[in-house]
């Protein structure tokens, strides 16, 4: 239970969100990634997977000082591929 309080002590919501928001970009961005993959375009993909790594190490950096901040990563991380994926799917089935 000491862990868990100093990391309740140290854990910001400032921060918290910023992990959320980092890791909802950055699971959009890799959707993206892997859409521009698929699509064979070389300077998107290479640009997106940039982007997208330097929104994983920020999250990483965060998580590894307090574990608390894996909630706000996944929930960011899931609801980002979902959007994009819905979006997409919604796209696709508009042009058939």
């Amino acid at each position: 239970m000491d862990i868990l309080s100093i990391n309740l002590q140290n854990f910001s919501f400032v921060t918290a969100f910023l992990i959320f928001i980092a890791y909802f970009f950055a699971d959009a961005l890799y959707a993206y990634y892997t859409l521009s993959v698929v699509s064979l375009k070389p300077y998107t993909s290479a640009t997106v997977g940039a982007l997208m790594y330097f929104l994983l190490a920020f999250g990483i950096i965060n998580y590894v000082n307090n574990f608390l901040y894996l909630i706000p990563l996944v929930v960011g991380s899931w609801l980002g591929t979902f959007i994009v994926v819905s979006v997409k799917k919604r796209f696709n089935n508009k042009h058939f």
